[in-house]
């Protein structure tokens, strides 16, 4: 299998303010956020990035994504350095975190036209891969209805299609059914499986065990910025399940960041 995305050394310091202190009951001015976190992603497969909230996954993600940058490492997507090269990289992947703000004036129609010419799709295949992803997801229905008016699911999917009009070859999720229900929940999985099998690299976080058993092929567990473990699911699990595995890495590792 071919390494498609490489992370190296990726680290991510923030400045705490004295509020920010005195809520997370701490007197470190700086928090690393991610610490040296190093790890591969192959062609085809979806890889987990599993830890508790907090752990640093959301950060890490966001380093790879080109929207924050790393204060050490680099990170390479399909050739191309998350720090000398962001505008390829972001031009290589997709990425939705649940995090993603639409403008509540807009509708799903207006939102794919806008990011299709943002990322130069031309009309024609911009309109047919609308049609397509928003009958899969049920969008077409709600495709003229304001963001403000749409369910929680139905602001979720339209942020997931959103997120991949120019069919990307690497699809980065941050938490991709947090807050969903179990439907909608079901029909993003289902979807991430679907983007495996036409052969995407899938990379997502996660603080869901069976989300990461049932979808990914390799995991990464990250506890306070820190990658402790890394290998492929048959091995990880080899000798206990998955939710063992973490809590006795969790003892052995939490508490660093105080």
């Amino acid at each position: 299998m071919n390494v498609i995305l490489k992370a190296d050394g990726l680290t991510k310091t923030f400045s705490l303010s004295a509020k920010q202190q005195k809520l997370q009951n701490t007197k470190k001015k700086v928090i690393t956020a991610a610490d040296h976190v190093s790890f591969e992603a192959y062609n085809g497969e979806i890889f987990g990035l599993l830890g508790p909230n907090g752990a640093g996954k959301t950060t890490t993600l966001r380093m790879l994504a080109t929207i924050i940058k790393a204060d050490e490492g680099d990170a390479v997507v399909d050739g191309s350095s998350i720090k000398s090269e962001p505008d390829t990289v972001r031009s290589k992947i997709g990425f939705l975190t649940s995090e993603l703000k639409l403008e509540d004036f807009f509708t799903p129609n207006y939102l794919f036209d806008f990011f299709s010419k943002i990322h130069h799709i031309d009309p024609v295949t911009s309109q047919e891969r609308k049609r397509k992803l928003f009958e899969k997801f049920g969008i077409d229905k709600f495709a003229e209805v304001k963001v403000a008016n749409l369910s929680t699911g139905m602001k979720q999917k339209t942020s997931l299609v959103v997120s991949i009009v120019h069919d990307p070859n690497i699809i980065i999720f941050d938490e991709p059914t947090n807050g969903l229900d179990v439907i909608t929940a079901k029909v993003v999985t289902d979807f991430l499986l679907e983007l495996k099998e036409q052969g995407k690299t899938i990379i997502l976080s996660t603080h869901i065990f069976s989300l990461v058993e049932k979808l990914c092929d390799r995991a990464g567990i990250i506890i306070d910025g820190k990658m402790v473990a890394c290998d492929t699911l048959a091995n990880l699990t080899a000798e206990k399940p998955l939710e063992d595995i973490f809590f006795d890495l969790y003892s052995e590792n939490a508490g660093g960041a105080e």
